[in-house]
């Protein structure tokens, strides 16, 4: 099943780019996620979707990734509505759209935007409050702190003015 679900991602894709006058090939492929000992495993229904910068001009891709990343998290998000709508829960799958290493940029600056924001609340003892994260950075922070047993997360405010907040853990 999980091969059709990206095959299916895949094309989706490819026929997005095509009605938007950028036709680019894209590269589908399993996601996978470490293990202790530094071994990857598979998610068995996430997927990303790579979009072949190769034959794409500068201005092309600065336009599908847009400021900050909006462009290809609409992107993203349509994939996953529309590949998932009418799709049973088991049937459900998750797509991660990249193009030209943004994610993996991305991904990399909200770690260190964490890791910052955990040695400020250790150090100061008082909360930090880190602003300009969509809702899908905003559970990037929650997941990679989650281990932090000493500290604690949570978002403050309503879109689009909502707001991760670090700090030392109330319980205990």
């Amino acid at each position: 099943m999980s091969d059709h679900q990206m095959q299916r991602g895949q094309q989706w894709l490819e026929r997005l780019l095509q009605l938007t006058g950028v036709p680019a090939a894209v590269k589908a492929e399993r996601e996978t996620e470490p293990l202790d000992g530094g071994e990857r495993h598979e998610e068995a229904d996430s997927f990303w979707l790579t979009v072949d910068a190769t034959n794409l001009t500068p201005t092309q891709i600065q336009v599908l990734t847009g400021h900050e990343g909006t462009v290809l998290d609409a992107i993203q998000y349509l994939a996953n509505a529309s590949l998932n709508l009418s799709q049973t829960q088991e049937q459900q799958a998750s797509y991660t759209v990249e193009l030209d290493g943004y994610r993996v940029r991305r991904q990399a600056e909200i770690q260190e935007l964490a890791k910052n924001a955990a040695q400020m609340v250790r150090t100061t003892g008082k909360e930090v409050e880190i602003k300009s994260l969509s809702s899908a950075e905003r559970r990037q922070v929650h997941t990679f702190l989650k281990d932090f047993t000493d500290l604690e997360t949570f978002s403050r405010g309503k879109e689009p003015h909502r707001h991760l907040v670090v700090r030392q853990s109330q319980s205990g």
